[in-house]
């Protein structure tokens, strides 16, 4: 394997991801002290990468799954989320501590479909950047980016995790984590539908 598109596949990965740690600290936020929480992250966030490169790939041979038109539209995915974790957050707060901590533990924090729809729709400038990047790599290059990328997404999980569980961050998602999630998945939405002119925003 050549060294150089090593690099540069794993740079393309670190360019394209950095807003998935923040995401994905917040998610492992969510989910501390409920059993099995992590291993569903970590799937989710696999599941959503291997839906965009997927797309990604597919597109490259010329085969879209998605017309360009509708991958603004991707970004309805986190801002439903947004929402959902906002109304959730509301209720329980409304309805006080004892009912929002019977509600984690029947929720046991995030499921795996819940991150996959976040890292699929937050990857739509993934799909614009890896297209043309696979198009011009041919077969044995594309193959060489997802070995690349797909051992890189467990790398990003951990430093997800490992941000989630430092005290002083641990400390502040804990008191802030229940506002900062919706907010972040709500900007992301809309980021999204207005980067990409739906709704011809």
């Amino acid at each position: 394997m050549d060294l150089g598109i090593i690099g540069q596949a794993a740079g393309l990965f670190a360019v394209t991801n950095i807003d998935d740690i923040l995401i994905l600290a917040l998610f492992f936020a969510q989910g501390t002290g409920h059993p099995g929480s992590t291993r569903r992250i970590v799937q989710g966030q696999y599941l959503g990468f291997a839906a965009i490169l997927a797309v990604a790939v597919a597109a490259a041979f010329g085969a879209t799954f998605l017309p360009e038109s509708a991958i603004p539209y991707l970004g309805l995915l986190p801002l439903a989320l947004g929402l959902k974790a906002a109304w959730q957050g509301w209720k329980n707060h409304r309805d006080g501590a004892v009912d929002e901590e019977a509600e984690q533990s029947k929720e046991g924090g995030p499921g795996p479909l819940e991150v996959a729809a976040v890292t699929f729709a937050n990857g739509g400038d993934n799909i614009g950047v890896y297209v043309p990047v696979f198009a011009t790599a041919g077969v044995g290059g594309m193959t060489v980016y997802a070995a690349v990328f797909l051992p890189l997404v467990a790398v990003w999980c951990f430093a997800g995790r490992f941000f989630a569980t430092r005290p002083v961050v641990a400390k502040a998602l804990a008191r802030w984590g229940h506002i900062l999630l919706p907010l972040v998945l709500i900007a992301i939405g809309l980021l999204i539908l207005i980067e990409g002119g739906a709704f011809g925003l």
